[in-house]
């Protein structure tokens, strides 16, 4: 997946889920980070996997010949049954003991196997999101019907830049659980599959009552992301503008929303605002969530020389 420097920092991959260190499919609902590049606008190059879901409905391996398949096609759907290799390793009892308690639903055999898959996606998302998601899809072929399992194939899709089944997913999660925390991420995904309007909907008609600091924060940049995609730089400046930016927190959810600002400020030619913000996020971004110390250097550069 082609990186991009975006509105959330440094690449465009979920940031993980709560409850849990780091982005691992499967250890709880994911905050998402939204994606964006220098002109926020996200990568269109998502593509639609071949799908591997419940072995019945979604053409999974079955042990036997599938009838209508051919010699391929099987072995196609004996590859995504599989999943890539485990590693010795992983035991699955690296996941969140909230994922592990919706497994033991399982027969024992097919939880362990289902968790290893889902550990093994969370270790590598960040250095191999095609092959974490390929992890995901062998845990949803053998276990549809679990939430946990369809929102860790989101989010290892989305990771991936596989939009479109990122969305169908998480819709799916979200009816089985009525989870509230992936509509960032989904309006997101609305945005990369070229449908901003679909994108503003999904925020204008999210609860904000309950919603974390975090999930708001997402939302608004979301939601400046997509008046960026319409043109709207005014109102994705006013979406920003009316968010905590001036927050004395440290929180990362406050370097991000700064980092927006910054990035949609530069979108609409206002460099010398811009280095401010991005001087403002690298004030508090001490873990260098984002790149805005080199988008400042950059910026520096250039109106020194104008």
């Amino acid at each position: 997946m082609a990186q991009e420097r975006g509105a959330g920092g440094r690449d465009r991959r979920p940031s993980g889920p709560r409850g849990g260190s780091g982005p691992k499919p499967g250890t709880g609902r994911g905050s998402g980070d939204r994606r964006g590049g220098r002109d926020d606008r996200p990568d269109r190059g998502g593509r639609r996997p071949e799908r591997g879901g419940d072995r019945s409905q979604r053409g999974g391996y079955q042990g036997s010949k599938p009838d209508g398949l051919t010699r391929e096609e099987r072995t196609e759907a004996q590859a995504r049954y599989d999943g890539p290799p485990l590693p010795e390793e992983i035991t699955g009892k690296e996941l969140d003991r909230s994922v592990l308690a919706q497994l033991r639903s399982l027969p024992e055999k097919l939880g362990q196997r289902v968790a290893r898959h889902l550990a093994a996606a969370g270790a590598i998302i960040d250095e191999d999101p095609k092959t974490a998601y390929q992890h995901t899809l062998a845990a949803r072929a053998r276990a549809s019907r679990l939430a946990v399992v369809r929102e860790a194939v989101g989010e290892a899709a989305y990771a991936a830049g596989e939009y479109s089944e990122a969305l169908t997913e998480l819709r799916a999660a979200r009816r089985m659980n009525g989870a509230q925390d992936y509509l960032a991420v989904m309006a997101d995904c609305e945005r990369a599959l070229g449908r901003p309007d679909r994108a503003l909907d999904l925020v204008r008609k999210a609860p904000r009552e309950g919603l974390s600091n975090d999930l708001k924060a997402e939302l608004t940049i979301v939601e400046a992301g997509a008046r960026r995609d319409r043109g709207e730089l005014d109102a994705a400046l006013r979406a920003l503008e009316l968010a905590p930016i001036n927050s004395k927190s440290r929180a990362p959810w406050v370097v991000r929303l700064r980092y927006a600002y910054a990035d949609t400020l530069v979108a609409a030619d206002r460099e010398s605002d811009a280095l401010e913000w991005f001087h403002r996020t690298e004030a508090i971004d001490a873990e260098e969530l984002t790149d805005a110390a080199e988008r400042a250097q950059e910026l520096e550069a250039r109106l020194g020389d104008a």
